[in-house]
């Protein structure tokens, strides 16, 4: 079984879809793939479809909502289970009998959980991929440690779940991930501005900056870019873009770090190139002491 989160929300067994087109079964479709193998109390469930204050008939609608689901599994399980399909009705388990839909989609113990491997799920391949960039970084291997971040990225196919109602837990998990994609994103930047890879991000940078227009370590990045691309005007021009946004929006100024990396651009400080700033330093904390 394959699910993807990361975009729009799709699931699979052998090439069948098992999404449902139901608002709210596909709700309990994505919270219970962002916890594989783990149970989820029913209360959990009921929170996410009808918030904090669900009708008294909550508990025998999500029932049904299951029953849908399990619908859906059964007629992708038993599709093509002809020549050919038989081990692929284990439904990512590595073989052996056939799973049925209430193998995959168990209820226990007053909730219910998805059993399926991690791995089937993008999210999870996301995380594993980060972990593995972050211990190339502690490892000073920055080149593995890009790849893999670069890598993690592109199984971003859009915002998560962006075509998915999302109730007050899945709406905490989409902002979770966004700002991972963000944060991922940042970091695997600092790598390529390291690895002296400015010309090429100097695209990327005009739209991210474009689409965070107060985010300040994007254009601290995008500055220090530029200015090793030698445009030394234009890494000018987005600090005064930012500053003018950040003043007309929220009456403040940048804050210091940014200051002095401005400051940094207009002195041609040394530190800026690509091989005098300490290794373990993000292009917006170069100057945050």
């Amino acid at each position: 079984m394959r699910i993807q989160l990361l975009g729009p929300l799709g699931a699979e067994i052998n090439g069948n879809s098992v999404l449902p087109t139901a608002r709210k079964p596909r709700q309990l479709l994505a919270l219970l793939a962002l916890h594989p193998g783990r149970l989820l109390p029913a209360g959990t469930l009921i929170e996410e479809i009808w918030g904090t204050d669900p009708p008294p008939g909550a508990p025998a609608t999500l029932q049904t909502y299951i029953l849908q689901l399990r619908r859906h599994l059964h007629t992708a399980l038993t599709t093509n289970t002809g020549a050919g399909a038989g081990a692929g009705t284990g439904a990512g388990t590595g073989g052996g009998r056939p799973r049925g839909a209430k193998d995959v989609l168990t209820g226990r113990h007053g909730g219910y959980l998805l059993r399926i491997p991690a791995p089937s799920v993008d999210v999870h391949t996301y995380e594993s991929l980060l972990a593995h960039g972050h211990r190339s970084y502690e490892q000073g291997d920055d080149h593995s440690a890009a790849t893999a971040l670069r890598t993690a990225l592109a199984l971003w196919q859009g915002p998560a779940l962006v075509d998915v109602t999302t109730g007050p837990i899945l709406r905490i998990e989409v902002l979770r991930l966004q700002e991972s994609r963000l944060g991922t994103t940042e970091r695997r930047i600092d790598m390529d501005l390291r690895l002296g890879r400015h010309t090429q991000l100097l695209a990327e940078l005009t739209e991210l900056t474009a689409r965070h227009p107060r985010h300040e370590p994007l254009h601290a990045q995008a500055m220090v870019a530029l200015y090793r691309s030698g445009r030394q005007a234009r890494a000018l021009d987005v600090y005064r873009r930012l500053r003018t946004r950040l003043i007309e929006d929220l009456a403040v100024e940048p804050s210091p770090p940014l200051q002095r990396l401005h400051q940094a651009v207009l002195n041609v400080d040394p530190a800026l190139t690509v091989r005098a700033g300490p290794r373990r330093t993000s292009t917006f904390d170069l100057y945050a002491r």
